[in-house]
């Protein structure tokens, strides 16, 4: 029987975890394939091709809908893992500090996956499912990365907060899109990462900030009870209530800045 192949993009997650130790499994390196490379414009939205870097989101012609999902890459790592890390590679990696998750909850993103016989979209909410995680069957790859065109104004913003300014994994991360018309939300997407298995959206909050106007209140909608679905844990970066509390200062300060 044929062992199945490790998929391998940039190998910024492969590598370091199997520092001192042989690689004895079969690798598959798909970081060479043109078509599952770059950004493009299609209809209803944008297509980000699996093996898209960082580097290449940053550089990227992209409207302010993309600025949080920018603001997010400049911190994943420091430059070389920026121009080799891929945007589907962290999320196939499914960590709960995966910086490009929250980003790509906010947008509303969906997930390409193609076999030999096949092609599937799933929602990135379905797509990961727990800690290393996610819905991809034997046979299965991820191909592109779709992100839907609002229907108006939209803006999108990402904080995190880490023992340092950067090249560290996330205490905790937030990212938000919000959906504008005559100077009001109408629509927003708020979302939560480090602090549960899987980052998670915040509804409660989303349904606070409709209607509200952009100005320095909106930092004022955050409440403690919006963080239901949060399920942070105790760990070597910061214990469970610090991650709440943390997660509440952050919520409020990525709000604030949408500020004119």
């Amino acid at each position: 029987m044929t062992r199945p192949h490790t998929v391998l993009a940039g190998g910024t997650d492969f590598y370091p975890t199997r520092v001192g130790r042989a690689i004895e499994e079969d690798v598959l390196d798909i970081g060479g394939i043109p078509v599952l490379r770059g950004i493009s414009s299609v209809p209803g939205g944008w297509r980000l091709g699996a093996v898209t870097t960082w580097s290449e989101l940053l550089e990227a012609d992209l409207p302010p809908l993309f600025d949080g999902l920018k603001q997010a890459a400049r911190e994943v790592g420091g430059r070389q893992i920026q121009n080799a890390g891929t945007l589907a590679g962290n999320l196939c990696n499914a960590s709960p500090a995966a910086d490009g998750v929250p980003c790509l909850l906010a947008l509303d993103a969906e997930i390409e996956i193609a076999s030999s016989t096949a092609t599937r979209r799933v929602s990135l909410d379905q797509f990961i499912t727990g800690v290393r995680r996610t819905v991809l069957a034997p046979g299965e790859l991820v191909v592109a990365i779709h992100i839907p065109k609002p229907a108006r104004e939209a803006r999108s913003a990402f904080l995190k907060l880490g023992a340092r300014r950067y090249l560290v994994i996330s205490i905790v991360m937030a990212a938000a899109t919000l959906e504008i018309a005559d100077g009001r939300i109408v629509d927003a997407r708020v979302a939560v990462g480090a602090c549960s298995a899987v980052a998670q959206r915040l509804p409660a909050l989303e349904a606070a900030l409709i209607g509200a106007t952009l100005d320095g209140d909106l930092a004022d909608r955050v409440e403690r009870t919006h963080l239901a679905p949060l399920s942070p844990i105790d760990d070597v970066r910061g214990s469970a209530a610090y991650r709440n509390d943390s997660a509440v200062v952050l919520l409020r300060r990525l709000l604030a800045g949408f500020a004119p």
